[in-house]
């Protein structure tokens, strides 16, 4: 097996809260990213929406596009509707040659806002889970005819958030969805990831190496914070900054023969936590621990 390391813009500038790098250049973001070592980025705000665009400037980092966030509105929409509404990024995503869409349901979403606290989240009755798995592995089915499969990340404040929801959404959809697993975000909401790759390894698609800082997700969790007041207070890092310990995760992947990108993304605030210099710390602590589980590293 062999993994491929990449990282996400959401550390230069977020298109949640644009004031936080909104200052801060395309080109600036490709350009360190490339510089701490990585070969893959996902997709931003920022990258343009054209392939004829984005296929240069990545190649002029020596970068590839290694996914993105579709955010989707499935709980509202039709089948078709949001076949519709993924045209877009779908045709991107083919012509980049991208390994997968990273797919989240976001309708009810409280996640950007900051007057909702974490537990006020959204949650499905059984008929309408039966109604959303239905529709995702319609998603996945035809997503998987495009070449492009569906991950998709379970996140704080929406639908999916623990790892009951994402056992329950695995269990209960075609093997054509797939997963992406976030380990900030299964451990904010007090899951367990390395039973999660264990017993959905298979499906697991792509990987997001998000760290925990331990004491501000004690404090958010105790304090029902919103989920934009936790991470503005710094309750996500750079895997080697937090208090996640990868290799027992990595010996896991190992085992079950894991083979994609494992991607360093964590919402951070810029002007507090340098992009670069934190890029480099997770590039570092990935490579260490790589290294010692024996999984080769893809340089290309």
């Amino acid at each position: 097996m062999s993994v491929k390391l990449g990282v996400a813009p959401i550390a230069w500038s977020n298109d949640d809260m644009p004031e936080l790098g909104g200052d801060t250049t395309l080109e600036q973001c490709l350009s360190e990213a490339s510089q701490a070592g990585y070969i893959g980025i996902e997709s931003g705000g920022k990258f343009p929406k054209k392939s004829s665009e984005l296929i240069p400037k990545l190649k002029e980092f020596n970068l590839n596009l290694c996914s993105g966030w579709y955010g989707a509105n499935l709980r509202k929409n039709s089948v078709q509707e949001e076949k519709n509404a993924i045209q877009e990024q779908l045709t991107l995503f083919k012509d980049c040659k991208s390994p997968c869409i990273v797919f989240a349901e976001v309708s009810g979403s409280i996640q950007g806002d900051p007057n909702k606290k974490l537990s006020t989240r959204p949650q499905m009755d059984n008929d309408e889970w039966k109604s959303f798995c239905k529709k995702i592995s319609e998603m996945g089915k035809y997503l998987e005819d495009e070449g492009m499969p569906l991950a998709y990340h379970h996140h704080m404040g929406t639908v999916i958030e623990t790892q009951k929801d994402t056992e329950r959404l695995m269990e209960n959809t075609h093997e054509s969805v797939k997963l992406t697993l976030d380990t900030g975000h299964m451990l904010f909401a007090q899951g367990d990831s390395k039973k999660i790759i264990n017993d959905f390894c298979e499906r697991l698609k792509h990987v997001h190496c998000k760290d925990i800082r331990e004491k501000v997700l004690e404090k958010s969790l105790k304090n029902d914070y919103s989920f934009r007041q936790a991470f503005l207070e710094g309750a996500f890092t750079v895997p080697g900054d937090g208090c996640i310990d990868y290799m027992p995760l990595f010996n896991i992947l190992k085992q079950k023969n894991y083979s994609g990108w494992l991607v360093v993304e964590a919402e951070q605030d810029p002007a507090k936590a340098n992009p670069f210099e934190y890029a480099k710390i997770g590039y570092k602590y990935l490579t260490k621990n790589l290294t010692a589980s024996k999984i080769d590293l893809s340089i290309n």
